[in-house]
């Protein structure tokens, strides 16, 4: 786990061990394929490959902590992800080529997939509490998907931070990375998520929080013992996203005036807390609250929740305007761990503003071709297209032989049983990682993952790490 400074977003070097029994052994093993759903043009769009996670946790040296460690040095209130220590000034560089086939439904022909990567992420510390981020991607996918460009390019982190002497407080400037809640596969108090992955490249959460891009913004925290208080204030640079290669994409990630605070406490060694308030130019102020309490020595249990009053999701997906609604997200999780390292996690995820079956099951009956708009929707947005769904996540370090990781992921549609079903085999060297990847997309005809185009995936991926 990466030694959090101080000012990053809580109790600094007071981590209650709950932090690490429910976190994944290996989260750079956790990355996966998926495809995005075309149902409206009748094809599927780009297959994404697997693609490693993008190490930002841990930058956090010299008094600025990379903004994956946004709220995190409580560490039980932070997602679930772990990263390797850095050196105040460091880079991390390694390149990935990915291949592989998806089998269609229906008929459809099988198609080969490709996507070579460059991963980049580095910091610079000067005098004076000055730190520099740069955390960058570039991909080249095989097929492209409709109106992207096959190269894609993705600033994830750029910022210039300062902490002053003792990191007692803090301020960050430019793009940065903010996560926010403890839960895995889904999260309500996240709200910057929304238009973050310029490429959805995995279904696995923790791939996706690290690979998305940040949010232009400039942050403020202060420290106490066992807490802190942080606001964040991101504007508005532009109107629409942009499928262009080196773009920068602020319309996906700064299309209007957004503001957060937060507070962090942790309550000794087994329980941490976290409040948020959320203000939306468009919206009203939304609440949200997490917290994570230590059980015993091997479970650790999670809750996140959020209220809202916005349009619903179906409302967004098929251009309904004026007609706000209120609802509550939540999500509520364990995970066991056992001597074996083996960790087990399941959740029960809930969105309010989401499609309900008998909804799903009218919409299907209209036009299919509205599910399609509002999975993509979903998908851009990050957000649960089910009001109700269940979650299992396995790893297990060291399978068998040393070096080995394998890891599991099952999600499942509360209403019409439908699932996702992924499995990861990585085997590590001292610089290369080679790993097996299979995806399953089960269910009826127009069910959630029923309308996945491709039925089922596989590939190898090759990982070779520079520094």
């Amino acid at each position: 786990m990466s030694p959090v400074p101080a000012w990053a977003g809580g109790a600094g070097a007071n981590t209650a061990a709950a932090a690490t029994a429910h976190r994944p052994e290996n989260p750079a093993a956790t990355t996966m394929t998926t495809c995005r759903l075309h149902p409206l043009s009748g094809r599927p769009g780009r297959t994404r490959s697997a693609l490693a996670l993008a190490l930002t946790a841990g930058l956090g040296c010299c008094g600025l902590a990379s903004a994956a460690d946004d709220e995190a040095a409580l560490d039980l209130t932070s997602a679930p992800v772990e990263a390797t220590p850095v050196k105040p000034s460091a880079s991390r560089l390694f390149f990935e080529a990915a291949a592989g086939r998806s089998d269609g439904r229906n008929g459809a022909p099988s198609r080969r997939l490709s996507r070579a990567s460059i991963d980049l992420l580095t910091s610079a510390s000067f005098g004076g509490g000055w730190q520099a981020v740069l955390s960058d991607r570039l991909d080249h996918q095989s097929p492209a998907e409709t109106g992207r460009d096959a190269t894609l390019n993705s600033l994830r982190e750029a910022y210039l931070g300062w902490s002053a002497e003792g990191g007692a407080s803090g301020l960050a400037f430019g793009r940065i990375n903010l996560r926010h809640g403890p839960a895995y596969g889904y999260n309500p108090t996240d709200f910057f998520r929304d238009g973050s992955l310029r490429t959805v490249s995995s279904v696995n959460p923790f791939a996706q929080r690290e690979t998305r891009m940040g949010t232009f913004a400039l942050r403020g925290q202060r420290l106490w013992s066992g807490g802190s208080v942080a606001l964040t204030l991101s504007p508005k640079l532009a109107d629409a996203p942009s499928g262009r290669d080196f773009d920068l994409d602020f319309g996906a990630t700064n299309n209007r005036n957004r503001g957060l605070l937060t507070f962090n406490q942790q309550w000794g060694e087994r329980l941490s807390t976290q409040w948020l308030l959320y203000k939306d130019a468009n919206l009203d102020l939304q609440p949200g609250a997490s917290a994570t309490a230590l059980l015993s020595n091997s479970v650790v249990a999670h809750g996140e929740w959020s209220q809202a009053r916005e349009p619903s999701l179906a409302d967004r997906a098929w251009g309904i305007t004026g007609q706000p609604r209120s609802g509550q997200r939540l999500t509520l999780g364990a995970t066991w761990t056992t001597p074996t390292k083996l960790s087990l996690t399941l959740e029960r995820q809930h969105n309010g503003l989401a499609l309900s079956g008998a909804d799903w099951n009218a919409a299907a009956a209209i036009s299919p071709a509205l599910l399609g708009a509002y999975l993509l929707t979903a998908e851009r947005r990050q957000d649960l297209a089910g009001r109700d769904a269940w979650m299992l996540f396995a790893s297990q370090p060291d399978l068998l032989v040393k070096h080995l990781d394998l890891t599991f992921l099952l999600r499942l549609n509360d209403a019409d049983h439908s699932r996702l079903t992924w499995l990861e085999l990585r085997h590590h060297w001292t610089q290369v990682d080679l790993a097996l990847q299979l995806q399953f997309n089960d269910g009826r005809a127009l069910s959630q993952y029923g309308l996945y185009p491709e039925r089922r995936i596989a590939q190898a991926v090759l990982t070779y790490h520079l520094r």
